[in-house]
């Protein structure tokens, strides 16, 4: 694992061209100072491979390619750009379940997780998530999602565009929703997961009274 913070190197570059340019030119340049450092991230990680405790117990374990750190923002937050596979485990270490994507977000001060790019997950009941982005608030323990997600577990299939559920993935509601289902799910077979269909439906006309006829 090796760290490394680009900006000396930026510095360094920036205003080496800019001696270039004012030897061509034999004109002399100054350059502004440099007030912006939001953009700068004050760590550089490559090749991470790090557990992640919750409450004093291990919980986590993300890898990625690189991982950045900002701390000069309003609001510090951790970069994954090169994409993310977190691991989940239970009480004993076992994995529960994964999760990976394209680019990760997390915001420190919030304790929240943002994900894009194509959003797996698959969890130790074989249920399986896709979708474009989500969200993962580890203050309430709740994922969710307000774009177009599947899920597709052993008994059923649901997609929608909107999506919520706790962090097992074991409750979880669907809203504008369109999915196949087996014949337990209206027979009241017991089910250890519990899921909520919510879709819009267009309200019905009212009937319209006759036209009188016209002599």
């Amino acid at each position: 694992m090796a760290n490394r913070t680009p900006s000396n190197i930026v510095v360094l570059l920036f205003f080496l061209s800019c001696f270039l340019v004012s030897c061509e030119k034999q004109k002399e340049h100054i350059a502004p100072a440099i007030l912006e450092r939001d953009s700068v991230a004050t760590m550089t990680t490559y090749g991470v491979n790090q557990l992640i405790s919750d409450s004093g117990v291990i919980k986590y374990r993300i890898v990625t390619e690189r991982w950045e750190v900002y701390q000069n923002t309003n609001h510090q937050k951790s970069v994954f750009s090169k994409g993310a596979f977190l691991e989940q485990f239970d009480e004993k270490f076992h994995v529960n379940s994964y999760i990976q994507c394209d680019t990760a977000y997390y915001y420190t001060d919030n304790q929240l997780w943002e994900l894009r790019g194509r959003v797996r997950i698959l969890t130790k009941d074989g249920l399986r998530f896709s979708s474009e982005q989500l969200f993962l608030d580890r203050r309430t323990h709740v994922l969710y999602s307000h774009v177009f997600s599947k899920l597709v577990t052993p008994e059923r299939t649901l997609a929608g565009t909107s999506f919520k559920s706790d962090e097992r993935m074991t409750r979880y509601t669907v809203s504008n929703t369109r999915g196949s289902f087996v014949k337990t799910d209206f027979t009241g077979a017991n089910d250890t997961t519990t899921d909520t269909i919510s879709t819009a439906k267009r309200p019905q006309a009212s009937p319209r009274p006759k036209n009188p006829s016209i002599p």
